[in-house]
């Protein structure tokens, strides 16, 4: 109920701001005496005026001084914009949803610059990008010809500093500590961790060069606390009695993990413009994420009804339409995971850039390369409970799930010898090579105002490979290396006091290598089909004018244009049939596409505050890279040739998904830092990609895959609200005031291919989506308090493709105060996750079938110092 409440609180925002306007419009007489405005209030004006002087419907984000947005990353900030939100990984901000569509319809470029990323597929984690290397954000929601190909939703370009703009040395920095009070649950977990950044801008040789470096360090603790089901039988018997199938649960799993979250980034950029008529820049940027965290799990296994043959087991049953919400089952299995999870991430883009003047021609000359790398492996303790252990449990939904064990799960005498796993030690690769000329000029007596034209090229190549084992002990654990684990509202768990010194005496010291491990053969095959690498090489080019002039009395301007984009792509992997050993396969596909668009703004009235904004265009996102792949696992009669070929596999012949779309905007901006606008959008998307069961042909025979396919498509039709003002007006100390709120309501009628029979809608589709923040800045004194609402969404979590859940609705707050203690020095605090809110997941439409994710609340207490 509050998650609505809060809906409609943003939604009636946007009944009031004329009645608002009204009663400020009228201004004391007398000379104007002209400020300048810093911190919160300029960010807000820079963003507006970036925002009204675009040729497109975009959103922007603005620093409000060096080296400082509204928050920690650019992933917070991007979140809170019109229509635009995130998903959360380890309590923070990263992938963004925009427009009712995931990430795999965002665009993501660095100055401009497509960028390669960690994940499987495209998309672009922008927590990784700290405030201290990130200058703004514009966020496109319109395309034009000159605008690198590849979101549909949305095009966020981030953007980093110029040394050259500003007038002098710049230092800042930045240091805080972070407490997070739900490591008090947690034993063994840290509540606090430092944070610190820093940026430095100085121009050389009489202002003709200049420099910047950035830097940030956070060593942030990794601690929450979970709870999941894992689903229910397939089939159902009748276990009260009533003539009634139920469907008995699998079973379920608790966590508690702590660790570290060791984040650091670095940015050089070199500017050097001898004259009017040549600028060179070179930069790159460095950012890296070292996560090495402690967990226990308890599994509790066992508690289906697999054949009917479990009904004697079950008493105390609770059953909720048709499903065994609760009860008590005497034999289940129960096992204690001792783990350690290690990730390492990293991300690098480096590039060349030159401006020059030929004459009438401005020509932009670009060469860029991008490199990400991610490893991570589950390094696993598992040990069974001696015999069968009585579970009672109660997982009705709505965040309840209670259960107990009917064994002291702390006590390591009461479990058996422990075996150890190495699951998915995986690797991904990713590097994207890029180079683009373009050229413009002014046009006279033309409908053009100015034409540019220009060509790209990209070729990139992204890889996966694995490797799974399993270790049995080479000598005895000693009981006194265990101890016992309390966690708040856990049962107890058993753990090894120093993990890695006890898995290294049992187990040998190379027990977490991967090279020379013996694996067993369903391992090794496994391992080798997972496996993948595809290539992609894509150019493009485009034409495009842009346009100023007047019609009809009302001036008006934008841009039209086209752009051909050609792509070769090959998937590569590993086939087996019949179980047989794999063998190496690839297929791929080239495909041309042209993408025309046009852009149009006309001003209502000779001030240019009242704006009409048109836009249409047709656009692309390209296929996930990871569901490219070539790899095969197939069943083949060879007995009877005419039974189709059955298996699943990836699919290299993929196409983009397309989508020819529509924006209508109406934008006043009523005063400086204000605005009140009303949009409207409309997408026609096609050969949406879903992972369905496709007839294809292979080998000259039928066959029926598990594979992610171009389907149809749909409708994507949403409605946008936006209202900012800063209330300069109103007497003092109220001046000081502002707010920003949007509201977005999204629809459509795509949808995924699971859970059968009751489909998820597209995933990322917010139905509700929308945001307040109230601020407050004068005589050296700032806070904002933010509040940001989405309903809920189908949502892939994992790195899994196609693992559905529904992400429901959240409330997420935060609030930040800050005090100027001198000209230099400032004193801030922060709140983050205000309300302690929750991730929850429903699986399968199922409401009883939860998963429950509690990060915690996290504070902050920084000095910042400027020179």
């Amino acid at each position: 109920m509050k998650h609505k409440k809060m809906s409609w609180l943003i939604a009636t925002l946007f009944t009031s701001p004329l009645l608002v306007q009204d009663a400020l419009a009228q201004e004391a007489a007398g000379d104007i005496q002209q400020v300048n405005v810093t911190g919160i209030r300029a960010s807000v004006r820079n963003a507006l005026a970036a925002k009204e002087a675009s040729n497109s419907i975009v959103e922007v984000v603005s620093s409000e001084d060096i080296g400082k947005l509204p928050d920690t990353t650019i992933a917070e900030s991007l979140a809170r914009l019109p229509g635009l939100s995130s998903g959360l990984d380890r309590g923070n901000a990263s992938q963004i949803i925009a427009r009712g569509m995931g990430p795999r319809f965002i665009g993501a470029t660095l100055n401009g610059r497509e960028l390669a990323s960690s994940e499987p597929n495209r998309a672009v984690r922008f927590e990784q990008f700290p405030s201290e290397s990130i200058s703004g954000a514009t966020v496109y929601k319109t395309q034009n010809a000159e605008l690198a190909e590849g979101g549909i939703a949305t095009t966020i370009d981030l953007q980093t500093v110029s040394p050259l703009k500003y007038n002098g040395r710049q230092i800042s920095l930045k240091a805080d500590a972070l407490y997070y009070p739900l490591a008090k649950d947690i034993q063994g977990a840290d509540k606090t961790a430092p944070r610190l950044g820093g940026v430095y801008i100085d121009q050389f040789a009489n202002k003709t060069i200049g420099a910047a470096v950035a830097f940030s360090y956070q060593d942030q603790p990794s601690v929450q606390k979970n709870k999941r089901h894992w689903g229910f039988n397939d089939s159902g018997y009748d276990l009260n009695g009533d003539g009634k199938t139920e469907k008995a649960p699998w079973g379920f799993q608790d966590e508690a993990r702590h660790g570290k979250d060791k984040r650091a980034s670095v940015l050089g950029k070199l500017e050097w413009k001898p004259n009017s008529d040549v600028q060179i820049t070179a930069d790159t940027y460095y950012a890296e994420a070292k996560i090495k965290e402690r967990g226990l799990q308890h599994w509790a296994d066992g508690l289906g009804n697999w054949g009917g043959t479990n009904g004697a087991a079950y008493s105390n049953l609770d059953i909720r339409n048709g499903y065994l919400a609760g009860g008590t089952i005497s034999n289940a299995s129960l096992i204690n995971n001792d783990f350690v999870y290690v990730q390492d991430t990293s991300v690098a883009a480096t590039g060349l850039n030159g401006k020059f003047n030929a004459g009438d021609w401005k020509i932009d000359a670009d060469l860029s390369t991008s490199h990400a790398r991610r490893g991570s492996a589950w390094r696993d303790l598992r040990q069974y409970a001696n015999g069968s252990v009585p579970v009672t449990w109660s997982f009705t939904g709505d965040e309840k799930q209670d259960y107990s064990f009917g064994i002291d799960s702390g006590n390591p005498a009461n479990f058996g010898t422990p075996t150890l796993y190495v699951d998915t030690d995986g690797h991904v690769k990713d590097l994207l090579n890029a180079a683009s000329v373009s050229a413009s000029r002014p046009l006279d007596n033309s409908i053009f105002s100015r034409i540019k034209v220009g060509v790209r090229a990209t070729d990139r190549e992204k890889s996966y490979h694995q490797t799974t084992w399993t270790l049995a002990q080479k000598s005895p654990i000693p009981a006194s290396a265990y101890e016992t684990v309390n966690v708040s509202g856990y049962p107890a768990f058993i753990a090894l006091k120093d993990f890695d010194g006890s898995i290294a005496s049992a187990f040998g010291p190379d027990a977490f290598n991967p090279n020379g491990q013996v694996q067993e053969g369903w391992q090794i095959q496994n391992d080798q089909l997972a496996g993948w690498k595809v290539k992609e090489r894509s150019s493009s080019a485009f034409v495009q004018g842009d346009l100023e002039g007047e019609a009809l009395g009302k001036s008006y301007r934008g841009n039209v244009g086209v752009r051909l984009v050609h792509t070769t792509q090959t998937g590569y992997g590993m086939q087996s049939l019949n179980g047989a050993a794999p063998t190496a396969v690839s297929d791929g596909v080239s495909y041309t596409e042209i993408l025309p668009s046009m852009n149009l703004i006309v001003n209502l009235d000779e001030a240019q505050q009242r704006q009409l904004r048109f836009s249409v265009a047709r656009a692309m996102s390209r296929a996930p890279l990871d569901e490219m792949r070539s790899s095969r696992n197939l069943s083949v009669n060879n007995t009877d040739t005419s039974q189709p070929i059955t298996g699943s596999a990836g699919n290299p012949q993929l196409k983009p998904m397309m989508a020819n779309q529509v924006d209508l905007s109406y934008q006043w901006y009523f005063n400086k830092g204000s605005l009140l606008s009303a949009g409207a959008f409309y997408k026609k998307v096609t050969r949406y990609i879903a992972i369905e069961s496709d007839t294809t042909t292979l080998n000259g025979r039928t066959a029926t895959i598990t594979r992610s396919v171009n389907g149809e498509g749909g409708d994507i039709r949403g409605l946008e609200l936006v209202y900012q003002q800063a209330f300069t007006s109103l007497p003092a100390p109220f001046d000081g005031l502002g707010i920003a709120s949007n509201y977005a309501y999204t629809t459509s009628n795509i949808h995924e291919q699971t859970p059968v029979g009751s489909p998820y809608p597209i995933e990322g589709l917010m139905k509700h989506n929308g945001g307040v923040t109230l601020w407050y800045e004068k005589a050296g004194y700032e806070a904002r308090l933010s509040a940001n609402y989405h309903s809920a969404f189908a949502r892939n979590p994992t790195w899994g493709a196609g693992q559905l859940i529904m992400n429901e609705a959240e409330t997420y707050v935060t609030l930040n105060l800050a005090k100027q203690l001198t000209s230099n020095i400032q004193l801030r605090f922060g709140i983050d996750n205000l309300t302690n809110q929750k991730a929850v997941y429903t699986s399968a439409n199922i409401p009883v079938q939860q998963e429950v994710t509690e990060f915690g609340r996290r504070f902050n207490l920084g000095l910042s110092f400027k020179l």
